[in-house]
């Protein structure tokens, strides 16, 4: 009897109608392409195949395994699914196999009939403990809810992955760059230096006065501040690739060895296609639509709850007043309490409810739409920047060239005796910024590199689409 009752109860539940809401995605709202004339689709792959250099690949790798964030970010997908399973197991009802032992004793003077009474009792059986036929879906939208964040914390921590990928490259690359410069800067150093001590001679001998021994010392302390600024830089780069690594750079002193920045060959040509089939794929997107998800489904249970609930508790086993006794013939016990709530006044609070989780629902749409405006904006900026820093790094590196010649001939001049000192400080100083100006802007566009990979590297890795 129990178990036939136990089935038509289930068999309700499950054809109970729905209060959920269909859950319908939001357009994106963003142009149909981007601006510049992009093409094509980017190939995913794997951030190893993206970064050739094998050191840049070496502390990427012991980032993934030791940064400390990425370690709390994984740990809240554990905690999310474990949530999930926790709602999931309220459309299920749960049985519990009990065995208790029930004595008491009533002395003579409290009892109706004059003598002590004891009586002891033995029960053993398989009880339901307040199982909820779920009519209207209440339950079902809120383990709904539930999936959708666990889907939405999981899309967080990939969204995470990419950024520390790319934190990680871009920290390395301002490693690099800093090391380049204060190598520059050492050259310099050594150059300035050279022209004093040959300035020096040059007073000496009354070709060149004091005035000319200033300025000469002048741009030889000047190269010496610059090259210790760089140098102070270079311990906060190492420091903070240290961080995101998540190990000292003392520590890895195994580390292959790497490329200087002209050799880095991270593409900065990749296409990306068309703006709502990438942007979709991002994992920030995804977290976000996940979450609109789980707003729609709270709405569903919000709005259940102003229909009656629906409860069960129940049990069967055997009952006897002795030990012995529990498995003899007519020991069959079994209780069954049906319980039906119906909300008749609470105030406004359920509707209240649903009013609050209407509104959640429009700022989840807001926070959907505007994580899709961002990250478009952010592709749009990146690829507007690509060739106009290529473009910038070409000309830089022309003027570069053409300074360093230009000190050359000065230099000659000057050590013909036909230049002055000024024409020579001045040609060290522009050569020295215009090499310093071309590693700055070859490891800003190595960066949008870097970038425009956690931008459109969204696919690597996707889950199903959001609601599947």
């Amino acid at each position: 009897m129990n178990k036939t009752l136990l089935a038509a109860a289930l068999a309700i539940s499950l054809a109970g109608c729905s209060m959920l809401p269909e859950y319908l995605r939001p357009t994106a709202p963003v142009p149909a392409a981007w601006q510049d004339n992009v093409g094509g689709a980017f190939q995913g792959g794997s951030w190893q195949a993206y970064f050739p250099d094998p050191r840049l690949q070496a502390l990427i790798k012991t980032a993934l395994e030791n940064n400390r964030d990425l370690r709390i970010a994984t740990a809240r997908i554990n905690e999310a699914r474990a949530q999930y399973g926790l709602q999931k197991a309220d459309q299920l009802p749960n049985l519990n196999l009990a065995a208790a032992r029930n004595a008491s004793f009533t002395p003579a003077g409290a009892s109706v009939t004059g003598m002590p009474i004891s009586t002891q009792r033995y029960d053993v059986g398989i009880s339901l403990v307040s199982f909820e036929l779920d009519f209207w879906g209440r339950v079902a939208s809120l383990s709904e809810a539930a999936k959708a964040n666990f889907f939405s914390t999981e899309a967080a921590q990939r969204a995470f992955r990419l950024s520390l990928i790319a934190d990680v490259a871009n920290a390395y690359l301002s490693l690099l760059e800093i090391n380049e410069r204060t190598e520059l800067a050492s050259d310099t150093v050594r150059t300035r230096g050279e022209t004093r001590q040959l300035t020096s001679r040059r007073r000496d001998v009354g070709v060149s006065g004091d005035l000319d021994l200033l300025l000469a010392d002048g741009a030889y302390q000047a190269a010496l501040a610059e090259r210790a600024n760089l140098q102070r830089q270079q311990a906060l780069a190492s420091n903070l690739l240290g961080l995101l690594v998540g190990r000292t750079m003392a520590e890895m002193k195994d580390l292959p060895a790497g490329r200087s920045l002209a050799l880095q060959d991270i593409r900065a040509d990749l296409m990306a296609g068309l703006p709502a089939e990438v942007l979709l794929q991002r994992p920030d997107v995804l977290a976000a639509e996940q979450k609109l998800i789980a707003a729609n489904a709270n709405i569903g249970a919000a709005r259940a709850a102003f229909l009656p609930r629906i409860t069960l508790t129940g049990g069967m086993g055997t009952a006897s007043g002795s030990l012995a006794g529990l498995f003899d013939g007519g020991s069959r016990a079994w209780n069954f309490q049906p319980a039906l709530t119906l909300p008749l006044f609470d105030a406004g609070r359920t509707s209240a409810l649903v009013d609050i989780a209407a509104a959640r629902k429009v700022i989840a749409v807001a926070e959907y739409e505007k994580t899709i405006q961002q990250a478009f904006r952010e592709v749009a900026d990146l690829l507007s920047a690509r060739d106009k820093l290529a473009e910038q790094l070409a000309a830089q590196q022309a003027n570069a060239q053409a300074q360093s010649r230009r000190q050359i001939l000065v230099e000659a001049r000057y050590k013909a005796g036909i230049g002055n000192q000024l024409e020579v400080l001045d040609a060290q100083r522009e050569l020295f910024a215009a090499q310093q100006g071309a590693l700055q802007v070859q490891r800003t566009l190595l960066a949008t590199a870097t970038q425009l990979y956690k931008a459109l590297a969204g696919q690597e890795n996707a889950p199903p689409e959001a609601g599947k």
